[in-house]
């Protein structure tokens, strides 16, 4: 799966995806850190990648409807710590079909994965 981590989110997800056979790239390594939402949000889909953020300001799935981009991943954890959050999603990454994602909008909790996908 061709995924893009959000500046919110451990460095060592990068290699940790990557291991698993994923094409992983992250907002640090384009130098995009600090830009804009719509601009994170055009770099993830100009390069058909899956964007996988904490960041709230992507939770609204009328403005990010299944099937109208290349798939968002929002994950909210209780206590996001860092090692909680590579950890929650290296597992989600590992044992989830997630190569079904693509158009979806997937929400992770510490306990449940919810994933909208596109009608019809």
């Amino acid at each position: 799966m061709r995924i893009k981590l959000d500046e919110n989110l451990p460095e060592s997800l990068t290699a940790s995806l990557a291991a698993q056979g994923h094409e992983v790239d992250n907002v640090r390594l384009e130098a995009l850190v600090g830009r804009s939402d719509p601009e994170i949000w055009q770099a993830a889909q100009t390069s058909r990648r899956l964007l996988v953020t904490q960041d709230l300001d992507f939770s609204d799935i009328r403005k990010f409807a299944p099937g109208t981009h290349h798939g968002l991943l929002l994950v909210r954890l209780r206590l996001p710590g860092r090692r909680a959050l590579a950890s929650r999603l290296v597992n989600v990454f590992k044992t989830e079909a997630v190569e079904t994602w693509s158009r979806c909008f997937v929400l992770v909790t510490d306990w449940k994965i919810r994933v909208y996908r596109p009608k019809g």
